[in-house]
């Protein structure tokens, strides 16, 4: 299924962030850009290592009016346990959302139904709920912040200058293109 410029279902979940337990609804994450970041399971081995990532980039991403929310099959109750019990995790800041019932991964249609377990997808959403940019990855491949960023500003940069069109490895403050009949077999 092609999910570019679908609108993110209704859905309400629990969400640790930083020792506390939150709501999250689709009602709550509109008005900014957000970042659905699944991942299989915590307690895991690539994984901390992505969301560590994350935190490292975390206030670039806030600054860019966009908040993350990593997504796994584990109960509120188990992020809890795996901040305590890692330091790398016990740094993470953003909101960390529960979906054990699979109702996100389903909808995001990253669910490994036989693991139980949700591949490694990222689904940037404009602040109108539809969304943007995705991939998903399989179970081993891990991914990186800082390409998530830059794909984050290049949508918001297309979705400003909607005439204009991002290259390969732009980013803000760099050269786009505006398409034209003159640009054909120039570039």
């Amino acid at each position: 299924m092609n999910f570019i410029n679908n609108e993110i279902a209704d859905f309400k979940v629990n969400a640790y962030q930083q020792g506390k337990v939150k709501e999250v609804t689709k009602k709550s994450i509109l008005g900014k850009w957000s970042i659905f970041f699944f991942y299989p399971a915590d307690f895991s081995f690539v994984c901390p290592t992505e969301l560590g990532d994350l935190q490292d980039h975390y206030e670039a991403f806030k600054k860019a009016n966009a908040e993350i929310y990593s997504v796994s099959e584990d109960s509120e109750f188990v992020h809890k346990a795996w901040a305590e019990a890692t330091d790398t995790i016990g740094k993470v800041q953003y909101p960390m959302l529960t979906d054990p019932a699979g109702k996100l991964a389903r909808f995001f249609e990253v669910l490994d139904e036989d693991a139980g377990q949700a591949f490694r997808g990222v689904f940037i959403i404009d602040p109108a709920g539809k969304i943007r940019s995705y991939t998903i990855n399989d179970m081993g491949i891990g991914r990186n912040a800082a390409e998530i960023l830059r794909t984050l500003e290049a949508a918001q940069f297309v979705a400003e200058h909607g005439d204009k069109v991002c290259p390969a490895n732009w980013h803000p403050g760099e050269d786009s293109i505006t398409p034209s009949l003159d640009l054909v077999g120039k570039i």
